[in-house]
């Protein structure tokens, strides 16, 4: 599979985690705060099986929003999608897609320090989810 690899996109993917990571966010406050009830702290805790919705809703917004539309909203706005390398139609499995996503906690960190760093210093762009799960994000649909 011959990728096409430019650094153009690192704005769009940048944009693309803030549409994501505000949406979830903001569902998790919001549900936090309406479920919850007030800790010591001054906050709110969600105790039980409630305390699984905002997980699910990630996984949702993410993970499955990829499996049926081939991007988050986030990438769909932007104009991106992400692609396998291992696969030479570029269709990602379920296991990629749950790898991509699950670091997103790391690459997220400080704002997306940790993602802008490594999309800059890895050869076809790429994220550590991206890394690990074996696939890129391009815009539109260039491989």
């Amino acid at each position: 599979m011959k990728i096409k690899t430019s650094k153009t996109n690192l704005g769009k993917r940048f944009l693309a985690g803030l549409i994501d990571y505000s949406i979830i966010c903001t569902f998790f406050y919001c549900f936090v705060y309406c479920f919850g009830h007030p800790n010591d702290e001054g906050g709110y805790t969600v105790d039980g099986l409630l305390a699984l919705v905002p997980v699910l809703f990630w996984f949702v917004f993410t993970v499955l929003l990829e499996v049926l539309f081939e991007a988050t909203l986030g990438n769909s706005i932007m104009g991106l999608k992400p692609k396998s390398l291992i696969n030479n139609n570029g269709e990602l499995t379920f296991i990629q897609l749950l790898k991509r996503h699950l670091l997103d906690p790391i690459d997220m960190f400080m704002f997306g320090l940790i993602g802008i760093i490594t999309i800059k210093n890895t050869e076809i762009n790429q994220r550590l989810g991206d890394i690990w799960a074996k696939t890129i994000v391009t815009e539109n649909n260039n491989v």
